[in-house]
């Protein structure tokens, strides 16, 4: 029975053994790269950039002019790859990652060139055409809503205004003077006060 146990415990050791050199080296696991697709500058020359020059935000069209679509905007100082020019040379073509084509449209007098050299002419794309749908007349009238005329009460203009008339004052002077009048009556009652007074004596 010992030498039983041994022979197992003497198993178990040489199993130990052989399952420590056989395990194998751990392998070095390399880091994934990120997989995606960087926007690429093709027929233009190398280093040409533009830096925004104006003194606030500018924005970036989807095609050179103010009719085209407003995509995003560069700030002053903020530069990015000039790509082309407008025929009339007055918009630029840049790369702007992030919008449909990666490219957008700066205005050339708020930007300038890094190098002297000359863009190429990009035609410009398709202005986008906006969606009308057309309107029912009849569904149109329902929500219209509908008046009935109604006539204007008359105007009757008031009765004119009587304005009072006043003597001249060149036709008062004519008469006797109210004041003679007094002063005459005063004078006759005064004659007759001295009468009743003398009688009285």
């Amino acid at each position: 029975m010992r030498r039983f146990q041994v022979l197992v415990i003497g198993f178990l050791f040489v199993g130990m053994f052989v399952l420590l050199f056989n395990v194998p080296a751990p392998q070095k696991v390399a880091a994934q790269q990120p997989t995606g697709s960087v926007p690429t500058v093709t027929g233009t020359p190398a280093g040409v950039f533009i830096t925004v020059v104006y003194e606030s935000q500018i924005n970036v069209r989807s095609g050179p002019g103010t009719r085209y679509q407003a995509i995003g905007v560069l700030f002053p100082d903020q530069t990015a790859p000039a790509l082309g020019k407008s025929p009339a040379g007055e918009w630029i073509q840049i790369a702007y990652p992030g919008v449909p084509g990666d490219v957008g449209w700066v205005y050339a007098n708020y930007v300038r060139l890094s190098l002297g050299t000359s863009l190429p002419i990009v035609e410009p794309p398709p202005t986008a055409t906006t969606i009308v749908t057309p309107i029912d007349p009849t569904l149109m009238a329902r929500f219209i809503p509908q008046f009935t005329a109604t006539r204007l009460p008359t105007f009757t203009p008031p009765a004119p205004v009587a304005r009072p008339t006043y003597e001249d004052e060149a036709v008062l002077a004519r008469g006797v003077p109210m004041g003679l009048v007094i002063g005459i009556l005063g004078l006759i009652g005064g004659f007759g006060a001295i009468i009743s007074f003398l009688r009285g004596r």
